[in-house]
């Protein structure tokens, strides 16, 4: 957009016109003021009296004629102001229509150029589009030979697959007419097979009917063998009887935190393994039984540092060991026991008092088959 600003210009000259005319008139009264005091000056002198005034009436003359020209140049000079004036007018009117004719003509500069910019906003719209849409169309031209091709290779493919099947399916019939054959077959290993899983199922059941058997004998014994170890070792409150096992209290076997057995403990095993001497001859040689010696402990932690051992569970299985030791060397035989530990897992109290941390250390001999 083109903005052409004119700026308006004032009319001096008849300003200037008034201020020459005063100029001139203040000149006037000046002269006349200084040819007064001049020939005053001169008639009051004795010497020239006489020549001064006629001097002054020559001068006074001759000045009446300079003023009377100046005057004249004076009214001259006015009416060439008033001309120049009239003229400056004339010529400002001049120039105040011609910045008025500019004034419109940039105005309608203005808007061919406003008119030329929205031809060319619609023309670059114009562009852009038929630019996307030759892009579209070079676009949809490429995906065209894109499937084209994609279909060539699509064609290769699927006959190259219908080959491949081809071949799959002779292979496939082939191996049905194997698996067939080797169906039969394995239909009758199947039926070999089942008739030695029968006969084995039979063996395993004669054999399960067996060990019941040989659990009812030995039912027989484990209530004598209770009831002699009760005897042998007499009334004690450190060892007691639940169900099918023995329960004796480590704490009459070993001193807190050992696995070494006591002198009063010794003498405990050594009563029990006259009892399980005496069982080896009474219980008939086709039971296979054992004794097994569980050994238990409270859960305190071990303490650090301690030989031997590092935690409960090595503890409660050195505790049991040393109990088939004492056993073996008291004459039991050493194929009859079975040491194991438990450590704290299997309490007999959950209490955490005295008396239930107490009855926890243990060690548990029952009386089973293998």
């Amino acid at each position: 957009m083109l903005n052409i600003r004119f700026k308006e210009r004032t009319n001096a000259w008849p300003g200037f016109v008034d201020l020459f005319s005063n100029l001139v008139i203040i000149l006037i009264f000046l002269l006349i003021v200084f040819v007064f005091l001049w020939t005053t000056t001169s008639v009051f002198n004795k010497n020239t009296g006489a020549k001064k005034v006629a001097e002054l009436e020559q001068t006074q003359q001759a000045q009446a004629e300079q003023i009377e020209q100046m005057t004249a140049d004076k009214q001259e000079a006015e009416q060439l102001l008033i001309a120049a004036r009239d003229a400056l007018e004339n010529q400002e009117t001049q120039i105040a229509n011609q910045q008025i004719q500019a004034e419109n003509l940039a105005n309608a500069y203005e808007d061919q150029i406003t008119a030329l910019t929205v031809q060319q906003e619609q023309l670059a719209q114009q562009i852009a589009a038929l630019t996307e849409q030759l892009q579209l169309a070079n676009t949809a031209k490429e995906e065209m030979a894109r499937i084209e091709s994609e279909r060539h290779t699509m064609q290769d493919e699927m006959a190259a697959q219908q080959s491949e099947l081809n071949d799959r399916i002779a292979e496939l019939e082939a191996q049905l007419d194997a698996a067939e054959a080797t169906a039969k077959q394995k239909e009758v290993e199947y039926t070999e097979m089942s008739n030695r899983l029968n006969k084995a199922l039979a063996e395993k059941v004669a054999e399960l009917n067996e060990k019941v058997a040989e659990l009812d004998s030995l039912g027989q014994y484990q209530s004598e063998f209770y009831k002699q170890v009760k005897n042998a070792l007499g009334d004690r409150t450190t060892i007691r009887s639940d169900g099918d096992r023995f329960i004796v209290s480590s704490d009459i076997l070993f001193g807190s935190g050992s696995y070494k057995l006591s002198n009063d403990g010794k003498s405990q095993l050594k009563l029990l393994a006259n009892v399980i001497k005496d069982f080896e001859n009474k219980i008939p040689s086709d039971i296979d039984w054992i004794i097994r010696v569980d050994g238990h402990t409270d859960n305190k932690k071990v303490l650090a540092g301690t030989v031997g051992y590092s935690n409960n569970m090595q503890l409660s299985l050195l505790r049991a060991t040393a109990v088939v030791n004492e056993l073996v060397k008291n004459g039991v035989s050493k194929r009859r026991l079975v040491p194991s530990g438990f450590g704290e897992l299997h309490p007999a109290e959950l209490g955490r008092d005295a008396a239930s941390l107490q009855k926890n250390r243990r060690i548990e001999l029952q009386l089973t088959n293998k």
